[in-house]
């Protein structure tokens, strides 16, 4: 998780003299292993090391390849045995992982990213062309950004530097906050005009003056598995999931694994210790860390982790919530902040709450730190891949009135009907609505939006309203796949929108977003992965005597709104507190009047929608920090910036 910068003036003239420096000093934090610099021809480029597996202390970058380019890389190579063998000319097992992309540049150019399968993100300079290349993993792991001026380029891992330097002021992005108000704004944007994020599986191909955006890989809609017997899907799911875990088990130092107590997480710990049981050169040392709550047995996973626990016959790291929490006033009545984080003494991007400053992160990230770990697990992506979530027969369903298969169709429309208890009919057609426009459907596009949003704003940014929802296509592709590539979507949109935390240095790999492991689950039929009213079907078959059966066997708790003491009251802001003017309503994103007239009901306890209420709080003290910070290009006058340090409510 090192972090790159450079910069490319197109004349070749170099940048003012503290403008480096100030750079290095912003991405000191995420990189503290190196601070390394390249300077030549009007291109500079930075590069800060944060070494996690023992062929990263090998590296120096940028990296000068054998053909002249430029190369720096943020990332980890899980396939490097088969590229060295491919490249045996220009590349051995002593090689970093940035040698290696090198030498794969080099042999087949841009071709060479679709070949290098792990989590990265790289920047090639090529004097020699006078082309900047910026790349990114399938899955999008990694952040890279880039701005894009007049007379120069400027490129880097964080925001911080692009925005606080680039010498001007920016015009908010509205779809992005749109999309940050359903969530997940899309993974190409960032929240300003002009600066862009590279997408997932693409390369961003630049001159002066020109732009090209290509996609240089996806996964193959007409990959098809199939297999004589139940058995040989589990030994390949099994064979699968041991090489995503092996994959990022590569570290020098002591791993971390998150344990919740659900299958994802437990899944993840098992397998890592059966693949590397009788082999500690492979990993020295894997702990986990879990959360939980007694106060509350709806949220209480301490029984399940436990389990996990006594298999490998070693206790991990666990932090109360109930303890945390009652400590940091959710049990009484207590003033809290929404927007505590977007104090002026540090820059805040996006509008992306951490919550660092709690007491919960810190004794995290105190943990990390004490025992040295780099790297954690994480079991985000599993439920998705793997058919968590009440059993549905819709894409299963739909792919048979796709390939018209109707008597396959009959059959399993009465199964999943006796099982659910439901006539069959409703079953067969929500599947079949899917195919139609929502009108004819009978379905309605939900978008998320708030009495007081602008309608100018709602009717500019409606798809990203709408999670940039689509129908289903009869045609082409099987549904199930494209609902796998619509739910990945979502993941890479999370991904993106988290950016690196200075405060909580560690970085985080994903079994389950493995690019074999996902080929594979895209690749099978659908029933294996969910049976008639039975979720994560082949999980659970795979995994027989490598997961405790309390888990494999435990049923999907059901979504239980948290339950906070009755004395509790929600206490909002007053039009005194915030000030007369808002910067969301000057920006065309919300109607001011609208907005005061529902703040006023909340005072008097009527029911309005919470979270938006939340989220516009956030977002206009957002915006007003960031006109604090000189980086919008709208400002507050006198009377309203007593009002910009922060907005107080008393929460649920």
């Amino acid at each position: 998780m090192s972090v790159q910068f450079g910069r490319w003036n197109y004349e070749g003239q170099q940048s003012a003299a503290d403008y480096i420096e100030r750079v290095c000093a912003t991405l000191a934090p995420y990189g503290p292993d190196s601070n390394e610099f390249y300077s030549k021809g009007g291109v500079e480029i930075v590069y800060r090391a944060f070494h996690t597996t023992k062929e990263s202390h090998r590296e120096t970058q940028p990296h000068i390849s054998r053909c002249g380019a430029v190369i720096t890389l943020d990332g980890r190579l899980d396939n490097r045995a088969e590229l060295i063998d491919k490249l045996r000319d220009t590349a051995t097992g002593n090689s970093s992982d940035v040698a290696i992309a090198s030498a794969a540049y080099d042999t087949w150019g841009a071709n060479c990213f679709a070949h290098l399968i792990g989590d990265w993100a790289l920047c090639i300079w090529n004097p020699n062309t006078r082309e900047l290349v910026l790349a990114k993993d399938p899955i999008g792991t990694r952040h890279l950004y880039y701005l894009i001026e007049k007379d120069h380029i400027a490129w880097s891992s964080v925001l911080d530097p692009l925005v606080l330097f680039a010498g001007k002021n920016f015009v908010l992005d509205e779809e992005y906050i749109a999309g940050w108000f359903t969530y997940f704004p899309a993974v190409h944007l960032t929240p300003y005009v002009g600066v862009h994020s590279v997408p997932p599986s693409s390369f961003v191909l630049l001159r002066p003056g020109n732009r090209i955006i290509r996609k240089y890989w996806n996964f193959d809609p007409g990959k098809q598995i199939r297999y004589h017997s139940d058995a040989e899907y589990e030994e390949h799911f099994r064979s699968v999931l041991a090489t995503a875990v092996r994959r990022r088990l590569r570290s020098d130092r002591p791993i971390l694994a998150e344990l919740s107590g659900g299958m994802d997480s437990s899944s993840i710990v098992c397998m890592a210790d059966l693949v590397t049981a009788g082999n500690t050169s492979e990993l020295s040392c894997l702990d986990t860390i879990s959360w939980y709550d007694d106060s509350n047995p709806d949220l209480d996973e301490r029984p399940y982790f436990t389990k996990v626990e006594e298999k490998r016959g070693r206790a991990g790291y666990h932090i109360d919530l109930g303890a945390v929490n009652k400590a940091e006033g959710w049990e009484t009545n207590s003033e809290r902040s929404v927007t505590s984080e977007f104090g002026n003494d540090h820059f805040r991007a996006t509008p992306f709450l951490t919550a660092w400053h709690s007491e919960r992160f810190q004794e995290h990230a105190a943990y990390l730190v004490s025992h040295g770990h780099r790297v954690t697990l994480s079991g985000i992506g599993g439920g998705e891949v793997t058919g968590d979530g009440v059993p549905s027969p819709t894409p299963e369903l739909q792919n048979l009135l796709a390939r018209a298969r109707f008597v396959a169709l009959a059959k399993q429309v009465k199964a999943w009907a006796v099982k659910m208890r439901k006539p069959r009919v409703p079953l067969f057609w929500e599947a079949a609505r899917g195919f139609l426009p929502p009108a004819l459907g009978g379905l309605t596009t939900e978008v998320h939006k708030a009495p007081w949003f602008n309608s100018r704003f709602v009717r500019r940014n409606h798809l990203a309203l709408s999670s940039y929802s689509s129908r289903v296509k009869l045609f082409g592709v099987l549904p199930s796949f494209q609902d796998n590539l619509r739910t990945l979507d979502l993941t890479q949109r999370v991904l993106a929108y988290i950016g690196l935390q200075p405060e909580m240095l560690c970085e985080r790999r994903f079994p389950y977003l493995d690019r074999s492991l996902l080929e594979f689950m895209y690749a099978i039929p659908r029933e294996q992965i969910v049976r008639v009213g039975v979720r994560r079907s082949l999980m659970k078959r795979a995994l027989l005597d490598i997961v405790p059966d309390e888990l494999l066997n435990r049923k999907r708790r059901s979504a239980t709104p948290i339950k906070l003491p009755k004395n509790r009251t929600t206490e909002w802001p007053s039009f005194i507190d915030i000030g007369q003017c808002l910067l969301s309503s000057s920006l065309g994103i919300i109607d001011q009047n609208r907005f005061w007239d529902e703040l006023q009901r909340s005072r008097y306890s009527e029911e309005v929608p919470i979270r938006h209420m939340k989220q516009t709080l956030t977002l206009e003290s957002w915006l007003r920090h960031l006109t604090v910070q000189g980086v919008l290009a709208n400002s507050l006058s006198a009377a309203e910036e007593r009002y910009s340090s922060r907005i107080e409510a008393k929460e649920f």
